[in-house]
């Protein structure tokens, strides 16, 4: 300790006060809040907000893709394919990722086959979202050369795309798949949820660009879809629309319709339908060429019916099977209608009025009738009723129930008016008269097992008429262009005139043909229609009638049914 001395006198130096006891609280306890604080906050982000802190960062990194499911093939009876699904890639983008830069964006467009102004428009069409497609459906070669630029924001998406390897041969039977892969018509419509499967689904970790960074695992398996297997036989099926199509051109047709069915199942071998489309290139499709004929559309068929109305008539025991008809003068007048055959045909028994197809034998023996008879015939035979093929918009034809009909409408039904069929109806009625009486339903489907059948006809009665039906393409008949060298065939023409605005024309008719091969043993029925003929001939045994031959033909010996030793 110094001291000093002044004045006689000394004086001690002062000491510092020690530090006040109330900041060293303060301090303290200001550590003590701040560490406190961190502490809270770490258990909070840690603890309490760690599982949704967790799935912010998961949504951000973690993905759920889905991954597309094959679509099931379609394929004919003998398992060739007619509609199967291969790979491609779908490019997209997001539109806030693409690069300013002028270069990168004319080569991207020049990738895309687009123009500069195009790609542009598009772009700005979707700059406020972050997805745009700019190529559906790419083969990989060719989606790999637009991903070889590298460009920001642009990325592959897999796929399927739907094939049809017989083109336009089937194209209404089968229908088509719009871009999304989903049945829009046909039996991939009717059979869409059957076909598609069901897609499964991943995890992976994208970066913030939407790139895969790595695959964490499948969560579920695409289920791919089923298989169908079709009854058609594709050989004969190409076969049919060959031949169809040049009936059209030849005779400078509106369209055709062929439909082949197995006489002892049911099943459509064939069903071709002109016009026509190729489903693999849809560009200027006419819309005419969508409808499937055979199913959908229906028409009034004419003499083609007078088989199944003679087996009414002989079913009935009114008509003696023996019966001689006369048919003079030709015509006959019936409610201030006028009934008229081709020419004057005299006396006819019930051979002779199915060979010459008159309107005037069958009427009078019709009116002999009940009033119902007939009507009830027909119903039996599936007519007015839908074929049940499970195909989208087929028809049910129309049969009007006979309430107070009329004596020329009874007459009208039994050479073929005043009702209407499809293609499809008329062929599963014809297998009664091929099937000892029992009418098969029509199957799309190949059957594991054939069918039992409706009974409609008597066996004896339809034996009878598949006789008649012989008798009916003979060589010196109108049908005998429907001959089919070394099988015994069986048939009826059909000349219908079409109806309009102002009731039946006369000059636009349909030509039709429904026959039966071999009669010996019936293996399959076919039924042609040639709408509106204009290059001369109109008449079924012209028109309709070769195109039934030719096909009949080679499908007997596609299907190795052996010839007839007694045929002509």
């Amino acid at each position: 300790m110094r001291s000093e001395r002044r004045g006689g006198t000394s004086r001690q130096a002062p000491i510092a006060p020690p530090l006040g006891g109330g900041r060293f609280v303060f301090i303290l306890l200001a550590i003590g809040l701040a560490s406190a604080i961190l502490i809270g906050r770490i258990t909070l982000l840690q603890v309490i907000d760690r599982p949704f802190l967790q799935s912010q960062g998961d949504a951000r990194t973690l993905r759920h893709e889905a991954i597309p499911a094959h679509r099931g093939m379609i394929t004919d009876r003998n398992g060739e394919p007619l509609a199967i699904s291969t790979p491609v890639v779908t490019i997209w983008a997001n539109p806030q990722e693409l690069p300013e830069d002028a270069i990168q964006r004319v080569m991207l467009a020049q990738a895309l086959g687009m123009t500069l102004d195009d790609f542009e428009s598009r772009v700005a069409r979707f700059s406020e979202r972050e997805f745009m497609y700019l190529r559906r459906q790419m083969t990989p070669a060719a989606a790999q050369q637009i991903l070889n630029l590298r460009t920001p924001g642009v990325y592959p998406q897999r796929e399927y795309k739907r094939y049809y390897p017989a083109g336009e041969v089937a194209a209404q039977l089968l229908g088509v798949t719009n871009v999304d892969d989903i049945g829009q018509e046909g039996l991939e419509l009717s059979y869409q949820p059957y076909l598609a499967g069901h897609p499964g689904q991943r995890r992976v970790i994208k970066d913030r660009r939407g790139r895969l960074v790595r695959e964490l695992g499948v969560i579920n398996e695409a289920q791919p879809g089923g298989e169908l297997t079709l009854a058609i036989d594709q050989r004969i099926q190409y076969m049919a629309y060959r031949e169809l199509r040049a009936a059209v051109a030849e005779n400078e047709a509106d369209g055709g319709v062929l439909v082949m069915m197995d006489a002892r199942t049911g099943e459509v071998l064939a069903m071709a339908n002109l016009p026509s489309y190729n489903p693999n290139n849809r560009a200027g499709l006419d819309p005419r060429g969508l409808r499937n004929q055979a199913l959908v559309d229906v028409f009034e068929p004419g003499s083609v019916m007078k088989p199944l109305a003679m087996a009414a008539i002989l079913e009935s025991g009114v008509v003696d099977r023996d019966v001689i008809v006369d048919t003079s003068p030709g015509w006959m007048r019936l409610d201030q209608f006028t009934i008229r055959d081709f020419r004057n045909y005299g006396e006819l028994d019930l051979p002779g009025i199915l060979e010459k197809s008159s309107n005037i034998g069958m009427s009078r023996l019709a009116l002999q009738l009940s009033d119902t008879a007939i009507w009830e015939k027909y119903n039996q035979l599936g007519l007015g009723q839908a074929p049940g093929t499970g195909f989208p918009g087929e028809s049910t034809g129309s049969l009007p129930a006979p309430v107070r009909w009329s004596r020329s409408e009874r007459a009208a039904l039994s050479y073929g008016y005043g009702l209407s069929v499809s293609a499809v109806q008329l062929a599963s009625a014809y297998t009664a008269l091929a099937n000892d009486g029992v009418r098969l339903q029509p199957s799309l489907l190949r059957l594991s097992e054939p069918p039992q059948g409706i009974p409609a006809i008597s066996p004896s009665v339809a034996n009878d008429l598949l006789n008649i039906l012989e008798t009916s393409v003979a060589a010196y008949t109108g049908g005998r262009r429907a001959r089919v060298e070394g099988y015994r065939v069986g048939g009826k023409t059909g000349t219908v005139r079409k109806s309009g605005q102002q009731g039946y024309t006369t000059d636009a008719y349909r030509s039709v043909f429904a026959g039966i091969a071999p009669i010996s043993d019936p293996r399959i029925v076919t039924v042609v229609m040639i709408d509106h003929p204009k290059a001369g001939e109109f008449y079924g045994g012209a028109v309709a009638a070769p195109v039934f031959s030719s096909v009949t033909g080679n499908a007997l010996r596609l299907l190795d049914v052996p010839p007839d030793h007694d045929a002509e």
